[in-house]
């Protein structure tokens, strides 16, 4: 140390080390400062993100509450009953875990005990529908008044929902920014201390490392944010496209059978038929759409297998065409052709019921005009081949790199409706059986699908 107090040199570096000393611990301080703001940000946005779950799963149970009301009345069904007071015990941990989440939010908490009255009024309104069914079941006019006060309490609670959801999404948002802030904040400090710790190999090494550690720690955080944002943005999705695409069928199916209801002394026999066609065809359509969903969550919980069995192919696609036919518009024609020399093979057949059924349902939406929709059967050494070829829109390049993705609809079929989920179904069937999947199309000319599955269901 005596020698270097004597040499200018040294006493530069001495300097220039205290100096740099100096600005690291600075700089430390001022990383710490913002490291501290991500984890409060961190924190403030899983209990945003809690809060928008919660408000979530109150309209789901609602829906469900007026679910199962509604079957009661309509059927008298006892399982019906049972599931409506399932979901009304459901309400209150819900609430209560709002109550605490919100507890230090004064608008919150007001917009919370809004939320809980109207509650309150449709719980009763819905058990006074019941309490009414189980006393006179010919009380169709009070019952109406009540399912119609019902809906208008129901676009309140929805409304007052969207209101405390639009807030926390904001506050989201907000939390976001910050930490994004925070992050290159400390990016610029981090640079700057790295060019700095050159003049001291040893010190600058160790002072980049630990700033290394601190900034993978804050881009992970980062990161957990964007994930968790992305999750309530895809949940959102889900049951809005849920709600819509249950609505329209369900409105179908109530309306005939109140038209059932009110006029089978005098209809005829055929209208009474269009009737029962129509409740068929909408129930089905509710039906794919709650197997093709949980479809895609057990595919993504690891849980759907491939069983495969002993099948006639052949016998297969007969009945898949005829079960279509049966409920498909006379515009469309639909046309089998086998030349498989041997149609036997060891497949899961429900798995290639999701596959092929997902893939007509496609060329029947996709085709509005109507026009042939065929299934080819032929085989190929070690492997069966399904093709399913239409008349139908055809699909944009643009499209296709995306086309497996869930909820994603292409650029020419937004005014067709849909779900997004058919194609994505369809490639995890056909993962799963170790099979391969391609699509040859020509807008304004068709599409043609091409399946190919090994003949043990695995290769």
């Amino acid at each position: 140390m005596f020698f270097l107090k004597r040499s200018p040199e040294n006493k530069g570096l001495i300097g220039g080390f205290l100096v740099l000393t100096l600005l690291m611990g600075l700089g430390s301080a001022a990383s710490y400062q913002n490291a501290t703001q991500l984890i409060e940000n961190s924190k403030k946005s899983q209990q945003t993100y809690q809060i928008i779950k919660r408000l979530v799963d109150v309209f789901a149970t609602m829906t469900v509450v007026e679910s199962g009301r509604r079957g009661y009345i309509y059927s008298g069904d006892q399982k019906e009953l049972e599931r409506y007071k399932t979901a009304i015990v459901e309400f209150e941990p819900e609430l209560t875990e709002i109550r605490i989440l919100v507890s230090t939010d004064p608008k919150q908490s007001k917009q919370l005990v809004k939320l809980e009255s109207l509650l309150s009024q449709r719980l009763a309104l819905l058990s006074a529908s019941i309490d009414l069914y189980q006393k006179d079941q010919s009380a169709l006019l009070t019952q109406s008044l009540i399912t119609d006060r019902s809906v208008v309490l129901r676009d309140q609670i929805q409304t007052v929902i969207n209101e405390m959801r639009t807030q926390e999404e904001q506050e989201l948002e907000k939390s976001i920014k910050q930490s994004q802030v925070s992050i290159y904040e400390r990016k610029l400090i981090e640079t700057w201390l790295t060019l700095s710790s050159f003049s001291i190999l040893i010190l600058g090494f160790l002072a980049f490392y630990s700033q290394l550690v601190r900034r993978q720690q804050a881009e992970a955080s980062e990161q957990k944010l964007s994930q968790q944002k992305e999750m309530s943005e895809l949940k959102l999705r889900f049951f809005s496209m849920v709600s819509h695409e249950f609505r329209t069928p369900l409105s179908v199916i109530l309306g005939s059978v109140e038209l059932l209801i009110e006029s089978q002394q005098y209809w005829a026999e055929d209208r009474k038929q269009k009737n029962l066609r129509r409740i068929q065809s909408s129930a089905k359509a509710m039906t794919q759409l709650l197997t093709d969903i949980l479809t895609l969550t057990r595919a993504e919980a690891g849980k759907l297998q491939c069983n495969p069995e002993p099948l006639d192919l052949e016998a297969f696609c007969l009945n898949l065409i005829e079960d279509f036919e049966c409920v498909t518009p006379t515009i469309y024609s639909f046309q089998f052709t086998s030349d498989c020399y041997y149609a036997h093979a060891r497949l899961d057949e429900k798995l290639l019921y999701s596959t092929l059924g997902n893939l007509l349902s496609n060329s029947i939406k996709y085709s509005p005009t109507g026009g042939k929709i065929k299934l080819i059967l032929n085989d190929e050494p070690e492997v069966i081949v399904f093709r399913v070829k239409d008349e139908g829109l055809g699909i944009p390049l643009a499209d296709r790199p995306r086309l497996y993705e869930p909820f994603y609809r292409g650029q020419n079929a937004t005014t067709i409706a849909g779900t997004g989920l058919g194609l994505a179904v369809v490639k995890k069937c056909v993962d799963l059986q170790n099979g391969e999947m391609t699509l040859e199309s020509q807008e304004g000319i068709g599409t043609t699908f091409t399946v190919k599955i090994p003949r043990g269901g695995r290769r």
